[in-house]
This record gives C-alpha cells, sequence and structure tokens, in this order.
C-alpha cells in the first residue's frame, strides 16, 4: 500500500486520467441504473402500493388488465381475508381553463370502504360524484392544485381535483382515484344512451383466499406485475446494458494498469533484483487498482446523486442506494480482476533481462 500510494503521489496527472475515465464510465452506470429504477417504479408504484398478495382477472384476458371483465356477481362469490374491486382504464384529461395541457393519466375505480382507497397526503378523498384523488406528480409536474376541474379529452366529462396522494403511478402515467359511479362516467359518458352495468377488471386480494370461483385466474403481484406492458423488455435491457458497462469499465481499468506495468518491467526488474519478492510488487500494483477505482467509482456516485437533485420533475429518476452499493462493489471487484493481468507479467519478470 505504501508503494501504490508513493506511486500516485509521484505521478498525479497520470493516474487522475485513470481515475478519471473510472469516474466517467461510473457516473454513465450510476446514471442509467437510476433512469432504469425509475422507469420502473413508474410502471409499477401504484401496484406496489396496494401491498397485496394476489390480484384476479379473467380467464381470457391473457393475464392483461384492460383486457379483463369480471361480473359483480362473480367477483362476490370469491371469498379472502381481504378483498377489493378495481376497474381501470387509461385516459386523457385536460384543464378545463386550457384546453392545451393535457396529460395521459390512468383511472383506478375502487371502493372508498375497501383497502385499494389510497393514503390522502393533500386535500381529502373523493366522496361525491365526479370526485378524484390525484398523484402528487400532476401539482409538481403539471401544476395542478386542490379545487381545479379537469375534463376528459373523449367525452368533456368534468371532474374535480379534491385530494393529492403519493407514489400512484402505472405505466408511467399518473394515477387519478375515484368511485366506481364516477368511473362509469369516465368510461361511458353522463349522457350516453348505452350503460352497461359496472364490471371490474380486477380484484385485488390480501392473505389467504378461501374461495375462488370458475372463471378466475390468479396472479401473484410479483407475477402481474411483470406481466405488464413493456416492463420486463425495459427491465431486461437496462439490465444488459449496465452489465456490459461494468465489464467495459474493468476492462478499461485493465488496460490502463497493465500499460503502466509495462512501462515499469526495468523498475521492477531492479526492485526483484534488490530482494524484493513478486508478491509484494504484485499486492502494490493491486492496491494500487483498489485506491484508483474505489476513487473514481465514489466521485461518480457522488457526482451522480448531486445531478438527482437538480434534474426536473420530468424525469423518470430514482436513486436507490442497495442499487447503487452493489455496483459500486461489482465495478471495484472487476477492477481488481482486470489487474490480476497484470500481476502474471510481474511474476514473469527476469531481473537480469528487465534490467538491460
Amino acid at each position: 500500500m505504501f508503494l501504490a500510494i508513493n506511486e500516485i503521489r509521484h505521478s498525479k496527472l497520470r493516474y487522475a486520467l485513470v481515475i478519471g475515465v473510472m469516474f466517467l464510465i461510473a457516473y454513465l452506470v450510476f446514471f442509467l441504473t437510476g433512469l432504469a429504477y425509475g422507469l420502473a417504479q413508474e410502471n409499477r408504484m401504484a401496484v406496489d402500493k396496494w401491498n397485496a398478495s394476489d390480484i384476479f382477472l379473467s380467464e381470457k384476458a391473457n393475464d392483461s388488465l384492460n383486457m379483463s371483465m369480471i361480473d359483480p356477481d362473480l367477483a362476490n362469490e370469491l371469498a379472502a381475508k381481504e378483498k377489493a374491486v378495481l376497474a381501470q382504464a387509461a385516459g386523457i384529461i385536460y384543464d378545463a381553463t386550457d384546453e392545451n395541457k393535457k396529460q395521459n393519466v390512468s383511472f383506478f375505480g375502487i371502493n372508498s370502504k375497501e383497502f385499494l382507497n389510497p393514503k390522502v397526503i393533500e386535500g381529502k378523498s373523493f366522496k361525491s360524484s365526479g370526485e378524484v384523488v390525484a398523484d402528487i406528480s400532476l401539482k409538481k409536474q403539471y401544476h395542478y392544485k386542490i379545487g381545479d376541474k379537469v375534463k376528459l379529452a373523449t367525452n368533456n366529462e368534468p371532474l374535480l381535483i379534491v385530494g393529492f396522494t403519493d407514489n400512484a403511478k402505472f405505466n408511467i402515467s399518473p394515477v387519478l382515484y375515484t368511485s366506481m359511479e364516477t368511473f362509469q362516467t369516465i368510461r361511458y359518458g353522463a349522457n350516453s344512451s348505452f350503460q352497461p352495468k359496472t364490471t371490474y377488471n380486477a380484484i385485488v386480494t390480501r392473505g389467504k383466499v378461501s374461495q375462488q370461483p370458475k372463471g378466475l385466474q390468479k396472479l401473484s403481484i410479483s407475477k402481474f406485475i411483470d406481466k405488464l406492458p413493456g416492463y420486463s423488455a425495459q427491465v431486461l435491457t437496462f439490465g444488459f446494458m449496465i452489465g456490459f458497462l461494468v465489464v467495459i469499465a474493468a476492462v478499461v481499468i485493465g488496460i490502463f494498469i497493465y500499460v503502466l506495468t509495462m512501462q515499469k518491467i526495468a523498475i521492477f526488474g531492479v526492485m526483484k533484483a534488490q530482494g524484493i519478492s513478486s508478491r509484494f510488487i504484485a499486492n502494490s500494483v493491486i492496491a494500487q487498482t483498489f485506491i484508483l477505482a474505489v476513487s473514481g467509482v465514489t466521485i461518480g456516485l457522488l457526482a451522480t446523486i448531486a445531478s438527482a437533485l437538480i434534474l426536473p420533475e420530468a424525469v423518470p429518476f430514482q436513486t436507490n442506494l442497495l442499487f447503487f452499493g452493489v455496483i459500486a462493489l461489482l465495478m471495484v471487484l472487476v477492477a481488481i480482476i482486470g489487474a490480476l493481468f497484470s500481476v502474471r507479467t510481474i511474476v514473469k519478470i527476469d531481473p537480469l533481462r528487465a534490467i538491460g
């Protein structure tokens, strides 16, 4: 360690470049991880908010919430420790005072006395027809406030925002919670001549299910999330990107250390001639790699956290210190593994040939 630190102090610019390259790769990996995690969370936040065990869809829905249609009589036959019905539909809303201010949203029709009713962090829960509780991102990103009226782009039905909740996004869209009665109006319009009886898209349960009627398919919440459109493909894509970047970081740092080692063969030859063992020199190279990798990764992590503080609300970036810690550890480990190729060169150095 003493030799490694002294050498870094002696050649500051050379090793600063190595740290700089490691920093840039680490920053890119951490930033992509934050984006990947943020996008994944915005697909599933509203589902995680249920704290549920299972979800029931119609058998013919092919695991799709949008395609599932469940009759209320069938829902009543399902017996579980806790259950809640859910109706879901995607929609577009616009500000009642500005038609150009449009947002894609997801509507959740629920019963207010069941556990799907979200905790309101500002305002109150919906009670009357036409009232909705919205995700807080509509306030932070689009500047809506309690008491604002919005309209549906499909049928111009007015809705009143009476409260906000947090962590409520589904398929990257903010969720608007409302009653089943209002949901029917959202789906078909108040003045529509076609008003079928209420049907549900899903039944969400907590705990043991004691009776499951025919016609329903049971999915665990984790499997349901994996089946969300595009979710698995997105997670796999970012996972492979991050994995390859970690490997590239190992290769780059390994090449740098190898080149530096080759430049110092004569010096290592003199050290061996003086009786210094190959193990001591190899340990010094590994310690040097450890210092460089930890320095670059730490600076990259701090820069990522600082960037997260200034990113606009529209960027789906979320920090997860556990993920960042694991990736940081992996990058340091693979950098040390890359440096082991230099150790092989050190062991093979012949002092007489190296000196000249």
